[in-house]
């Protein structure tokens, strides 16, 4: 079976001390991660090294930057290297993410420059792809998602691809309430899998864990990864209640 995650997405939120009480509160619940099941915590940076030492011992738990600079290195005030990253051990970086995209101007080169440097580090990226309200409601979504793949990711080897995570966000339900029906949400990941195939061929795309990010919650979490190519959720504003990522992590397949 391919790899299953249940990643939070802090965003831009909570205290190190409503950090420190939330990882708390997830690590004593009762979670037993199977071998191809993980939990990723991408916390803002100032937690990093500290939500990594709050989760040493929690088998499958591992922490995400929520983002990295697409240079190596240089004068670039306010910004992180991958190779910052890599050097306090963050094995999960998220890049792309439509927020980044929409108020940072990111675009599919940058992504792809930062995908080349995170995997020359070793470390897994997690590529975010989506379409907004209006792509959607012009049914232009499949081409659309497309062209974020060609452009950030089709550059890579087969071998690199594999490395790879990607989470596919329909921009138009994050944050506000709406949710991918389980059938849309399988419909778009098996549309991605089926490039990726194009691409690469079906033994490779098969091999890369497709996330859905959306409004994810604990009452839709089962029914959505249930979907034979939904592997698991990027998860945002359930993610800072401890119950419900909780029972989010639980519903990992």
């Amino acid at each position: 079976m391919r790899q299953q995650l249940a990643a939070a997405n802090w965003k831009m939120n909570l205290t190190l001390q409503q950090g420190e009480t939330l990882l708390n509160e997830i690590t004593s619940a009762s979670i037993e991660l199977l071998a191809h099941q993980k939990a990723v915590f991408a916390v803002p940076f100032p937690y990093l090294s500290f939500a990594q030492s709050k989760l040493i011992g929690s088998k499958g738990f591992e922490v995400a930057a929520q983002n990295c600079y697409h240079k190596k290195s240089g004068a670039f005030t306010g910004e992180v290297s991958v190779e910052m990253l890599k050097s306090i051990n963050v094995n999960y970086i998220v890049i792309g993410h439509s927020e980044r995209r929409e108020y940072f101007n990111e675009s599919n080169q940058q992504l792809a420059d930062k995908i080349n440097l995170i995997l020359e580090a070793g470390i897994t990226p997690i590529f975010c792809c989506g379409e907004p309200l209006a792509i959607r409601e012009a049914g232009t979504q499949n081409d659309f998602v497309a062209v974020q793949l060609k452009e950030s990711l089709y550059h890579l080897s087969a071998e690199q691809i594999s490395k790879i995570v990607i989470a596919y966000e329909p921009i138009w339900a994050i944050g506000t309430g709406l949710t991918a029906s389980s059938a849309q949400a399988q419909e778009m990941h098996a549309h991605l899998r089926a490039a990726l195939s194009g691409q690469y061929g079906s033994a490779v795309a098969n091999t890369i864990p497709i996330l859905y990010g959306g409004s994810v919650k604990a009452a839709n979490a089962a029914e959505l990864f249930s979907q034979p190519d939904v592997d698991g959720g990027l998860v945002g504003g359930a993610s800072l209640i401890a119950t419900e990522f909780v029972t989010i992590i639980k519903s990992l397949k």
